[in-house]
């Protein structure tokens, strides 16, 4: 069973969805701190002018809450972030794949929480672009000790055989690799290298942008070949 546990983000770039598509089960590791200025609650889509920051405006307080205790502001981000959205990619050659998304995630209903909301469009995302992972939450579970000890636990509660961490849990799992062997847990890290490009609506591509910006811009059937399917590609050449 290989296991993926990361914080659900705000309109997570392919990379996110290419972590998703690898493992059987992907759980929201929501019950951890949030962090400001980070992607729990911003990303970049890509205009002809080039890149920008959409970001919900999240209480200051919020530092000192779990992700999942993160309240969404009683305002009209979602109206503003629907129409950022539709200006910038409604003369995309795809637009008419990224339109349904956008009417469900921000003129549906009134979202009141911020890992609510991240879960339910990546879920969606995801479905869209035929992955069929499983979804878990780490609210689902209880978490016990310090930060690795936390991570095992659950992995262990997912009856993991193997974990794909993002590449930069390198650092803060050095050195613990051996705790991993004794589950009989395999570790393993994400490469993010090497992705395709594709036609974006501006001249200079952009790798790093919300996974909306190819939802517009590529057709639903070539999207799994520029952000899986090509390793499996280049392996038979």
């Amino acid at each position: 069973m290989k296991v993926a546990i990361i914080q659900s983000n705000y309109m997570p770039w392919k990379g996110y969805f290419d972590m998703i598509h690898d493992v059987d089960v992907f759980c929201f590791y929501d019950e951890v701190k949030y962090t400001k200025n980070d992607w729990r609650n911003r990303n970049k889509i890509y205009s002809i002018n080039g890149s920008f920051w959409l970001t919900i405006p999240i209480n200051k307080n919020a530092v000192k809450q779990k992700i999942s205790e993160v309240d969404l502001p009683k305002n009209n981000w979602q109206a503003e972030h629907y129409y950022s959205i539709y200006q910038t990619y409604r003369k995309a050659p795809f637009f008419q794949q990224l339109q349904p998304l956008l009417n469900d995630f921000y003129n549906r209903k009134e979202w009141k929480h911020l890992s609510e909301f991240n879960q339910y469009s990546i879920k969606h995302i995801s479905q869209y672009l035929g992955i069929e992972t499983s979804f878990a939450s780490s609210q689902e579970f209880e978490l016990k000790g310090d930060r690795v000890e936390r991570l095992l636990n659950l992995l262990t509660d997912l009856k993991a055989t193997e974990y794909l961490s993002g590449p930069m849990a390198k650092d803060y799992l050095n050195g613990f690799e051996q705790l991993f062997n004794e589950r009989n847990i395999i570790l393993t890290y994400k490469d993010y290298s090497g992705y395709p490009s594709y036609q974006q609506i501006s001249h200079t591509f952009d790798p790093y942008v919300s996974i909306l910006d190819m939802i517009a811009c590529v057709s639903l059937e070539t999207i799994p070949d520029l952000i899986w399917n090509w390793r499996k590609n280049n392996s038979l050449m």
